[in-house]
């Protein structure tokens, strides 16, 4: 078996923190315990109050919450067998003319090319889809 090991924490931890009186008894038979032993305790009172210790953490993710990307550029990564179709899908979602969307596309099979930026994430997904119907492949960033 694997010998378990002891994580001595007590000078670190009583720098740092003062423990109320009613739970130094319970704080010094914490820090004589293994790691895995505490992790066993943290289960059982997990079970036995129907709580998780997690929790805390997704509080703490809840109070800062993660700003939501709004603006997505959609980019041109392969043309596929039906340029011309994909020619079309360009010109219509970009406004541009014929040449210019042919040239966009002419980039495209060299290197990936950014066909609209700061698009809102639904009206990405619909012009992926008409690329994707069109033969080519895109990338939402």
């Amino acid at each position: 078996m694997a010998e378990e090991t002891k994580v001595d924490v007590s000078a670190e931890a009583s720098a740092k923190v003062e423990v109320p009186a009613k739970f130094k008894s319970l704080v010094e038979e914490v820090e004589k315990m293994s790691i895995v032993e505490l992790a066993e305790l943290v289960k059982v009172l997990e079970s036995k109050f129907g709580v998780s210790a997690a929790a805390p953490v997704a509080a703490a993710a809840a109070a800062a919450p993660v700003e939501e990307k709004t603006s997505f550029n959609v980019e041109l990564k392969e043309v596929g067998a039906q340029k011309i179709e994909v020619i079309k899908v360009v010109r219509d979602i970009t406004a541009k003319g014929l040449k210019e969307s042919k040239d966009l596309v002419d980039a495209a099979a060299s290197a990936p090319q950014m066909v609209k930026e700061g698009v809102k994430k639904e009206e990405a997904e619909e012009m992926k889809k008409k690329f994707e119907a069109a033969g080519a492949k895109v990338e939402i960033k």
